[in-house]
């Protein structure tokens, strides 16, 4: 029997995916923590991350003369030596080399993420520690390096063990990774970009390998997934733009004190008893 997901939850889980899946403060908390609060069912992590489609598809617009570059020259380098220094097919090869710790921890961790990790306790704690964590790396962080000229293997390794941190709800894929990327020293555009892009191929794959569970085995029905994800795509291509020019010329402390005031109301509510921490 499918979980009982209507189309005003719909809605606003959509909306709620497209706002936070780019800021720095976690989609699937977000998703899990709303619907504890207003008594929804938890739409589990097969929904989940069956919307993440909706705002990987808005990446795949926003970026599509990059990631066209990036899959052109990377596929044409294979057989032809001279392309292979481009960083186009050099960048191919790190999103792929980025993606290998996400794929293989979330196989072994599967059944973890998809029961474990929803604990609201954990949620609230990973939201505040995490956040501490973005917040050391913007003011320790020396803006300098590019992509072009600086990202290598070890880099995107370390960026992709950062990502892999987002299967636990309230570390948040691109606050993990940006995190990551400042700590490194690279600017807030340059490590931002670079997580939307490494993405792509774990949030495609994880959400392709989901959509069969939609409808089946206790996941939401098809109807209001299918909306949440429209809905998704459009709130989420309007955030990633805004995001990135906010970043720009402003520091992550709004999204930090917003990611520690979450956590600690979340943690209260669960302490309190008004939240079933594992509802």
């Amino acid at each position: 029997m499918s979980k009982l997901i209507g189309w005003f939850e719909a809605v606003v889980l959509g909306v709620l995916q497209g706002l936070t899946e780019f800021l720095p403060i976690s989609s699937s908390a977000h998703i899990r923590v709303v619907s504890a609060l207003l008594g929804w069912e938890d739409p589990g992590a097969a929904f989940t991350a069956v919307i993440q489609l909706g705002t990987e598809a808005a990446v795949l617009i926003y970026f599509r003369k990059e990631i066209w570059e990036i899959v052109s020259t990377w596929t044409r380098a294979l057989w032809t030596p001279a392309l292979r220094g481009h960083h186009a097919a050099r960048m191919g090869w790190y999103v792929i080399l980025g993606t290998i710790p996400i794929v293989v921890l979330g196989l072994a961790f599967k059944d973890s993420i998809e029961s474990v990790f929803r604990d609201l306790r954990l949620i609230g704690t990973t939201l505040i520690v995490f956040g501490l964590v973005l917040w050391f790396a913007d003011h320790s962080a020396r803006n300098k390096l590019t992509l072009e000229k600086h990202l290598n293997p070890v880099h995107a390794l370390l960026y992709g063990l950062a990502q892999s941190l987002a299967l636990i709800p309230g570390v948040s894929r691109s606050g993990g990774t940006i995190s990551a990327g400042l700590l490194l020293d690279y600017r807030r555009e340059e490590a931002a970009k670079y997580s939307f892009l490494l993405a792509i191929p774990a949030v495609l794959g994880a959400g392709v390998l989901e959509l069969f569970k939609i409808g089946e085995h206790g996941a939401p029905a098809w109807g209001p997934t299918i909306l949440a994800t429209v809905i998704s795509f459009v709130v989420g291509y309007l955030a990633v733009s805004w995001f990135l020019k906010y970043i720009s010329t402003h520091r992550f402390t709004g999204f930090v004190i917003y990611r520690i005031i979450l956590g600690i109301v979340i943690i209260a509510l669960v302490g309190m008893g008004v939240l079933d921490p594992s509802a």
